[in-house]
């Protein structure tokens, strides 16, 4: 559990942190929606760092169940002993959870979670017979990529409603320049070829592709250019080929690259 040292460089791009702070002063949990790599994660960070909480965050999967989030009993030495989760920890101690791709997680940690996204703010912990109340700080934030978990994987409107929700989209061009600016200190040139390229890939709608570009992948792209890759590769490799694997779909997407680069 810790607060980040340093200020996280984060843009805000329009009302995400007055929401963040209204919904933490009122003990609200949030739900951040959005594709993958819009800075949905970062602005945790940045939030954590404002408002000076520790934070604790869990990357969700398949195989996240409630037992890895609340705690469980061990073996130390010739006793047993209980060692709370990171969930339980959050919650004792008044850090900021964040539970990054929370429909990812198996159906017993939604079970798990509603508790402390009511007025409640409790756990029961069943193991130990304890209820955990919920530190006046503690705040449950999930983030969610609903275009991605569309007919895959969806969160319940039970659970959606018990979040105050945020949007996240791509961000515009002028700001996209100057997030990769700021992450990687790259000419304003370059940033902007980056960013072209980025806003022709995204309109590309007839390709079939399960995601597009993030401005993740184009901060990668210029960090690669600024150490001093050869900018058409430093593009194929952090842009076009995280996208499929598709060998036609790749030569289509290397082509018009190199012609923007």
């Amino acid at each position: 559990m810790r607060i980040p040292k340093d200020e996280p460089f984060y843009r805000t791009v329009a009302n995400e942190v007055e929401v963040f702070e209204h919904a933490w002063k009122n003990r609200l949990p949030l739900l951040l929606k959005g594709p993958t790599g819009v800075g949905k994660s970062r602005f945790v960070e940045y939030m954590s760092h404002k408002l000076q909480r520790p934070l604790i965050s869990i990357a969700c999967h398949e195989e996240t169940s409630s037992t890895d989030l609340i705690g469980r009993y061990i073996i130390k030495g010739a006793e047993t002993v209980w060692i709370d989760g990171p969930l339980t920890r959050a919650l004792k101690e008044g850090a900021l959870l964040y539970m990054d791709e929370i429909a990812e997680a198996r159906p017993d940690v939604i079970v798990a979670i509603h508790p402390l996204t009511d007025h409640r703010r409790q756990l029961y912990l069943d193991k130990t017979g304890e209820t955990v109340e919920g530190h006046p700080d503690f705040m449950f934030v999930a983030s969610f990529n609903p275009g991605y978990q569309k007919g895959f994987k969806d969160l319940k409107p039970s659970t959606r409603q018990r979040f105050v929700s945020l949007s996240f989209e791509y961000p515009s061009a002028d700001l996209e320049k100057e997030i990769i600016m700021g992450e990687t200190g790259i000419e304003a040139d370059m940033a902007a070829a980056l960013v072209k390229i980025g806003n022709k890939i995204r309109n590309l709608t007839d390709m079939g592709l399960t995601e597009t570009v993030s401005t993740r992948l184009l901060v990668d792209a210029a960090k690669l250019i600024r150490s001093g890759l050869f900018r058409r590769l430093a593009v194929e490799v952090a842009v076009v080929e995280p996208l499929t694997d598709d060998p036609d779909i790749l030569s289509a997407l290397k082509d018009m690259t190199a012609l923007m680069i």
